[in-house]
């Protein structure tokens, strides 16, 4: 059933982004705004960074960037802080005003602070999208001044300190994979069918910058070693920018299960950064492996994956859900909060999944993680159990819940 109010008018702003934990989230809200009003404007408004503007524009959706910076970690950062937090949130106030915003969604993270404080300024709804179990410091900051957050799990409302409604709808994920797909054993997963996207600066910039010169080359995965017969698929996820201990441990860890691995075609994201030196690791180790920079579509991979190595971000965990494949998780150490392990843990205490601390240092971690890859490659059906209880927490309906609540909160 579509809104009854006249979408021509409307114009609703996505604001936050940095990493694809947030963006692909309100991108896959917005695709389901879109086909209940299509004629609402949709803007992003964002750090300015090419990934989320060619992300954004390629989904069809305007994108504007505003000026923002994260929390200080030393006194040389306070004055660009004020300064640039000031800037955006005038920058914000702008775009508000001039382009007759209805509604705010924030999609968590420092690049959505301005535009969203901008909206309760001026009075305009302010809708929160928050996809870990802890909130981020962003959404409980603004929690108090929202008219709606919406929640991926119920334990993320005992964080909340706000008078709103708190909805659980699950995180938001992105179409491709709206519905698990089973592959019938002994069926091999095709061909990597992704795009691969990497990023070519001019110089090594450590990452991708407004003021880089950057390329996008779409071509095949990287592949390295004689590929094997496989039966199944093991993916290993570093989030969009990959993970450094993913990329540097990972390829130790299957050279030390040896034959453990036949029968398993080995797909690693290695983010932008630390590419030429996985593929080299992999080579070093005579693993065959298909290396990857970024994969476009992770959900419609996942679909043809028996198991995942990865990073425990809440969108990455609510599409592993949505799919049904169990996952060794590797929180990241120094995300906020430690909210990773948080999320991890929502999913390892029914059984999905086994999560494992890099932090723990008795041993060194290519050893712990083939203690506890080793069985699962091994195993089918502990996995095919992992998958049950990983299936127990899909919403793949959650875009269009969180899409309807936001179109209920304009005014």
């Amino acid at each position: 059933m579509k809104n009854s109010q006249p979408s021509a008018h409307l114009h609703l702003v996505f604001t936050g982004g940095g990493t694809g934990g947030h963006l692909f989230p309100g991108l896959a809200v917005a695709q389901q705004v879109r086909e209940l009003q299509p004629a609402m404007r949709i803007t992003f408004a964002g750090t300015g960074k090419p990934f989320e503007r060619e992300h954004v524009t390629a989904a069809g959706f305007d994108y504007v960037e505003i000026p923002c910076q994260p929390l200080p970690r030393n006194l040389r950062q306070v004055v660009p802080f004020l300064r640039d937090n000031l800037r955006g949130f005038r920058a914000a106030r702008r775009l508000l005003d001039q382009g007759q915003v209805r509604l705010v969604v924030g999609l968590g993270g420092y690049a959505s602070v301005p535009t969203a404080r901008a909206a309760v300024a001026r009075g305009i709804p302010l809708v929160l999208l928050e996809q870990n179990a802890l909130p981020g410091r962003a959404t409980r900051w603004l929690a108090r001044s929202a008219d709606l957050i919406c929640a991926p799990f119920a334990q993320t409302r005992i964080h909340l300190r706000c008078t709103c409604p708190v909805e659980v709808t699950g995180n938001p994920i992105r179409l491709s994979n709206r519905v698990a797909v089973d592959r019938p054993t002994g069926v091999r997963p095709p061909a990597l069918p992704v795009s691969v996207v990497r990023r070519v600066g001019q110089g090594n910039t450590g990452g991708d910058t407004a003021a880089s010169t950057t390329t996008l080359l779409h071509e095949p995965a990287t592949t390295v070693g004689q590929p094997l017969s496989h039966d199944r698929r093991i993916l290993i996820l570093g989030g969009s920018r990959g993970a450094r201990v993913l990329n540097e441990q990972v390829p130790r860890t299957l050279y030390r299960l040896g034959s453990r691995r036949e029968g398993w075609q080995i797909v690693h994201q290695s983010g932008t950064d630390d590419f030429e030196q996985t593929v080299a690791l992999y080579r070093k180790f005579d693993v065959p492996a298909q290396v990857v920079a970024f994969i476009e579509d992770v959900p419609g991979l996942l679909t043809n994956t028996d198991l995942v190595v990865s990073r425990a971000g809440g969108s990455t965990l609510a599409e592993l859900a949505a799919a049904g494949v169990p996952a060794v998780l590797v929180p990241y150490p120094h995300a906020a909060d430690d909210h990773q392990r948080h999320n991890a843990e929502v999913f390892a205490r029914p059984g999905g999944c086994i999560l494992l601390d890099q932090r723990e240092d008795a041993r060194r971690f290519d050893h712990r993680l083939a203690d506890v890859l080793g069985p699962l490659l091994t195993d089918e059906t502990r996995r095919r159990r992992m998958a049950t209880v990983m299936r127990r927490f899909a919403r793949p309906d959650a875009a269009s819940v969180v899409a309807r609540q936001i179109l209920g909160q304009i005014r």
